[in-house]
């Protein structure tokens, strides 16, 4: 299954467009959609949805063009409905620029499919009270949002953050996934499952070579 990378936005934040037999479906919108629309004419795909890891501004920012574009349904997680109204959802804060209004409805948790890849939406909280992560078995990859970077955790300094909830979600929960799947975090570099249970300085030498 194809994964296109766009850092797009003021925090450069990867904005992802998977496919598999002409459909396709976004993971995260962090600023303007232009260059995502532009291989979605050019490879010929269909986006089916927008999947929204976590409601902070800097990965929503194209959300509202890219919907209106695509006529694709956004779905974000219910638990993060508590930032709908504060600025780190919003935007506004530290100058940034509002993000403009969207429709959404919430994603259900557990199994299920987008574009006709069966997909595992996982609960990895802390970043956000909500955050979630998507695993595509079948592909051994996963979206962690802002929950796992490589060599690194997402912050939880934020309104709805904790640390203690998140060192949870990624050690509990996303080191539970087989070590070859790769990790396609919100912002930076990829990794892998493996090699972060390796060497994550934040997770206390998980797994000892």
């Amino acid at each position: 299954m194809p994964v296109a990378d766009f850092p797009l936005g003021p925090l450069q934040t990867n904005s992802y467009i998977i496919h598999n037999e002409g459909r396709a479906v976004a993971v995260d919108v962090g600023g303007d959609p232009d260059p995502m629309l532009q291989y979605l004419t050019s490879q010929r795909l269909q986006l089916t949805d927008i999947l929204i890891t976590h409601r902070h501004f800097d990965h929503v920012y194209g959300v509202a063009a890219l919907a209106e574009a695509t006529g694709a349904p956004v779905h974000v997680p219910a638990e993060d409905d508590c930032l709908a109204d504060t600025e780190a959802a919003r935007g506004g804060i530290w100058g940034f620029p509002l993000v403009p209004d969207f429709s959404a409805q919430h994603i259900a948790m557990g199994a299920t499919t987008f574009g006709g890849m069966t997909c595992q939406v996982l609960s990895t909280p802390g970043h956000t009270p909500g955050g979630i992560s998507l695993y595509f078995p079948d592909d051994h990859l996963v979206f962690t949002g802002d929950a796992l970077f490589y060599r690194s955790l997402g912050r939880t300094d934020f309104p709805g953050g904790d640390q203690a909830t998140l060192l949870h979600s990624v050690t509990a929960v996303l080191f539970a996934l087989p070590e070859n799947t790769v990790v396609y975090p919100g912002h930076g570099p990829s990794t892998t499952i493996g090699d972060e249970k390796r060497h994550n300085p934040f997770c206390g030498g998980f797994l000892q070579e």
